[in-house]
Parts: structure tokens; C-alpha cells; sequence
């Protein structure tokens, strides 16, 4: 960390909220992680075309950028994908969504990533989770122009998979059309995690960062915030990803039993050796196998 680096976890999240409201998100000091850079690293890339695609959302125009490489064997399946960024943070650019869309798009799976409103001052559920619903609804009504597929899947990561599991619940008591599965990796789908959680990481602001994304003490008990807190039958076939040093790995955990004693399609995959946020790190070496283990499941060889 360069002395112009902040660390987050070290300040109240007060004084972190006030520094995104007032300042922006910091920019990412990375310089390898720029489309270049990543095709230049992962050759396998060097195909996947990509262009920004305009979403009508219910208070603001939804930011979103599509994947495509032609030159890879289609496999029919397409993903609208979401970021994650604690509820405050993360855009299109951040590896977890640009590189992992690039990844998918190379392996035949096109790619509907998604940004979202950030809860910031007096932003709070649902509007962000009403971004994902426009987008998902733009991505169904349009899948055939902009997929070329009719079997789309919904994912996200961290606040992402918070975001599309809720989006989920509400899809399902609205009788809406239903994503063909939904995958989450190291999810964030309970307002405080179960005990296990504060063993793996004791100083996890997660429990704060909860109630600022839902805005009120009574939200924390909304299933449409925290899809966990509601019964989950009728939900898709279930891909849910942890990571094995992750605080946050008892929640999805705990989700995907609460999937499966429902008698939902569920897969739950542990990442050895890795931590929150792996799959924005390209670097990782736990990253990639995480990318390929999506792929497989999304593509039926898992």
C-alpha cells in the first residue's frame, strides 16, 4: 500500500461514507488491469468484444456493458452479471466485473454486466436492487439481439450476489420470468452472519455496511433485502461459491443448506485458499479456477 492508499477498514464507515459521497470512489492503483492489459496477460481473451448498452431503470439510466466473442463455441447460455463493492462501492471497470465478464464472454458464454446506484446518502434499498431488475428485465426482453441466446442465468458478487438473490425473491412473488439459474459467489444474503462469521473475521464491518444498504432497523427484515430472511422455494437451480478464509463464507453456506432443504438444485463449491474478493484480483492464483468452476456449472459439465 503506497502512503496514498487508504485503508478502509481501518476508518469508522461514517468517515468512509462521507469520502465516496463527497470525493468519488478512489481510483484503483493498478495499472494491469485495463482491458490491454488483461488480453496481453490472458491471450485466450484477445477476441471478446464488448460495448455499453443503454438500460431505462425505474429513477436513473442503468450503466451496463455487454460481452461477446464470436470466435468461441457458443454454449446457448448467457449471464447478467453483478459486481459487488459493499453497497458503496465498484464499477464496471473492477476486475470482479470487467475481467470476469471477459472470462465467460471468451468461453462461449456472453456476458450482461451490470452496475447499480450506490448507497450513498440517503440512497438505500431497494433502489439498488431496483437496477438490477431493470436490467435483468432489459436483458429477457432482449436476449435474443443481445445474447443470441434464450437461457439466461443472473450472478453476482459479495453485494452483487446479495443483489441478484433478492432480485430473485422479488422476481418470484411479482410471477415474473425467472432466471435458468443464479449464481453466487461468496454471497452477503443475511443482515448479520451466522456465529461462525465473527470467528473468521472478528473486525468485519459487515453488520453496519448491512444497515446502511438497508436504510432502516426494520429493512434488515426485508427477504427482498436479504434473501435469506424468506423462504426460498421457487427459486432456480443454485450455483453458491465460498472462500475458505472469507468471513462471510458461514452465509452462503448456511444459504445453500437452506436451498437444498427446500429441495432447490444447489451446488456448493469451497475455493481452498482463498479470501473475499479473490475474483477481483487477476493475479490470484484461486481466481481463475473460481471463473472456470462458473463456467462448467453454468455450462452443464459441472
Amino acid at each position: 500500500m503506497s502512503d496514498t492508499e487508504v485503508d478502509f477498514r481501518t476508518l469508522p464507515l461514517s468517515e468512509v461514507l462521507r469520502m465516496f459521497r463527497e470525493q468519488g470512489e478512489p481510483a484503483d492503483p493498478r495499472p494491469d488491469i485495463d482491458t490491454e492489459s488483461l488480453k496481453r496477460r490472458f491471450p485466450h481473451l484477445a477476441n471478446v468484444q464488448t460495448r455499453e448498452v443503454a438500460i431505462e431503470g425505474t429513477a436513473r439510466a442503468v450503466p451496463a456493458r455487454l460481452y461477446t466473442d464470436a470466435s468461441a463455441e457458443a454454449s446457448g447460455r448467457a449471464l447478467v452479471w453483478v459486481h459487488g463493492g459493499a453497497f458503496i462501492g465498484g464499477h464496471l471497470d473492477m476486475p470482479e466485473s470487467h475481467w470476469v465478464a471477459l472470462e465467460l464472454a471468451a468461453r462461449g458464454i456472453p456476458v450482461l454486466a451490470v452496475d447499480y446506484v450506490k448507497c450513498l446518502g440517503d440512497v438505500h434499498f431497494p433502489a439498488p436492487s431496483d437496477d438490477v431488475l431493470a436490467a435483468w428485465r432489459h436483458a429477457v426482453a432482449h436476449a435474443e439481439e443481445l445474447f443470441a441466446a434464450d437461457t439466461v442465468y443472473l450472478g453476482g458478487a459479495s453485494a452483487g450476489g446479495n443483489l441478484t438473490s433478492g432480485a430473485v425473491a422479488r422476481l418470484r412473488d411479482a410471477g415474473e420470468r425467472l432466471p435458468d439459474g443464479l449464481v453466487l459467489v461468496y454471497p452477503v444474503v443475511h443482515p448479520n452472519g451466522p456465529a461462525a462469521s465473527a470467528d473468521l473475521d472478528p473486525d468485519s464491518p459487515h453488520g453496519a455496511l448491512a444497515l446502511n444498504f438497508a436504510g432502516s432497523v426494520e429493512a434488515l427484515g426485508d427477504p427482498h433485502a436479504f434473501a435469506a430472511l424468506g423462504p426460498v422455494d421457487g427459486f432456480p437451480p443454485t450455483f453458491v461459491l465460498v472462500c475458505e478464509f472469507d468471513g462471510l463464507r458461514p452465509s452462503g453456506e448456511a444459504f445453500a443448506r437452506q436451498l437444498d432443504a427446500a429441495g432447490i438444485d444447489v451446488a456448493l463449491r469451497l475455493e481452498a485458499g482463498a479470501d473475499h474478493g479473490h475474483i477481483n484480483e487477476p493475479a490470484d492464483p484461486t481466481a481463475l479456477p473460481t471463473i472456470e468452476a462458473i463456467a462448467s456449472w453454468i455450462g452443464g459439465t459441472e
